[in-house]
């Protein structure tokens, strides 16, 4: 089978972690949200447009690395692709663990005061994977941190179980149940994975809260686990792809309805008095109603985002295979440069506006100047950040025109 390349989805992922780095520069400029390190200019208003974003950033990666593995169409080498896939996510994990990451508990638990001043000196201490004091940083219970790098070890994760389901996942009658889910009536087709979404919430997350530790992280497995499979079966199928695009403005409307009741019901909660007709009703109500417009806005900006970005976005841009290629190095690098940057900005007091301006520009500029002079021009520095080693006669192509590398890179 032949693989296939969509440029939709390449840029799909390219603006995902695009608006990663966005998110995770807010985060420490929400008010209420922990973070590594928080700002001492934080708004709650920022709360609104954080839960916009955050209840479905996360699954619409995973939702592209599944349909991203679906057109790569690995199945008749799944050996060498479970190989090649360990390669260009453990690397850089482990890399990242111990060389990117350290500076982020580091300013954390000096800026917390739980650590004392002195980079090299934490840095020996933390390679040597130790208990630390309580609360030194997060992840301290461990002895080492991958902070924003949990994505790459559950996607490794999930691939592998992938690979080892995809004999199964082949058979003719997963290939019809699944086209004739694509055909099915709005109700079904919105609904079921809905209702399937609700349930997790409703069962599992209070049980198993998110952690990002992998281990013993069940509903955060289940709910990105299935979007991710859904992502591979899903993407096979040309029907899929019509349907999306011709529900876009239906999945765009129910998008908009039920986030705007989940942050209603959300607002509503802050405002009313004790003595109001809301507390006269159970609150298990009012707590499945929430979880049930989160559950179907979570599918619906899904099925949204895929739509139109097929309609606008599936065509051979210019800086389509640049920022492909560019995406792994900038995801590995933002988070630290974000907590840095603020670490050494905070104490200036800069105010509300140039401090987190000069924390975004920076982040950009140093993602860009690393990735463009350093990670890819130097062979051996490549895959320690996820991206293919260079053969000698390709190296002229870097740094004169990345199209021939960039279309073959990406998360």
């Amino acid at each position: 089978m032949s693989t296939t390349r969509r440029h939709d989805i390449d840029a799909l992922r390219i603006f995902a972690f695009a608006l990663l780095i966005l998110y995770h520069t807010a985060m420490a400029y929400v008010s209420g949200w922990d973070f590594h390190i928080k700002s001492v200019h934080t708004a709650e208003w920022l709360q609104w447009p954080m839960i916009f974003m955050n209840r479905w950033r996360m699954s619409l990666l995973f939702l592209i690395s599944g349909a991203a593995i679906a057109l790569a169409a690995p199945e008749g080498r799944l050996g060498r692709f479970a190989r090649e896939r360990t390669w260009r996510l453990m690397l850089p994990l482990i890399f990242g663990i111990f060389v990117v990451v350290p500076i982020q508990p580091y300013c954390e638990g000096v800026a917390s005061g739980h650590l004392t001043p002195g980079f090299w000196n934490f840095l020996v201490s933390y390679w040597n994977i130790h208990p630390w004091p309580k609360d030194s940083f997060t992840g301290w219970q461990y002895g080492f941190t991958w902070n924003h790098l949990w994505y790459l070890a559950y996607l490794w994760t999930y691939t592998l179980s992938l690979v080892a389901l995809m004999p199964l996942l082949g058979l003719a009658r997963v290939r019809t149940a699944v086209a004739a889910f694509c055909r099915a009536p709005v109700w079904v087709f919105v609904g079921a994975p809905t209702a399937l979404l609700l349930f997790y919430i409703l069962y599992l997350a209070p049980i198993f809260p998110g952690t990002g530790a992998l281990v013993g992280d069940w509903y955060q497995h289940a709910k990105y686990a299935t979007i991710f499979l859904g992502g591979y079966l899903l993407a096979r199928e040309a029907g899929f792809w019509n349907r999306v695009v011709s529900m876009r403005k239906i999945t765009l409307a129910t998008a908009l309805v039920s986030i705007t009741l989940y942050l209603g019901l959300r607002l509503t909660g802050q405002l009313v008095s004790a003595d109001s007709w809301v507390y006269r009703v159970p609150q298990t109500f009012w707590d499945v109603l929430s979880q049930t417009a989160q559950s179907v806005y979570l599918w619906a900006a899904l099925l949204t985002i895929l739509g139109w970005g097929k309609v606008f976005l599936d065509r051979p841009f210019r800086w389509l295979p640049y920022c492909t290629e560019a995406v792994y190095p900038w995801y590995m690098l933002h988070q630290s440069l974000i907590i840095l940057l603020l670490f050494w900005l905070k104490p200036m007091a800069l105010g509300p506006w140039l401090e987190p301006a000069l924390v975004l520009g920076g982040t950009v500029a140093g993602c860009y100047v690393l990735h463009e002079f350093v990670i890819r021009r130097v062979g051996f520095i490549r895959p320690l950040f996820g991206l293919k080693a260079i053969k000698r006669t390709e190296r002229a192509l870097v740094g004169a025109d990345s199209s021939a590398m960039g279309a073959r890179e990406g998360i």
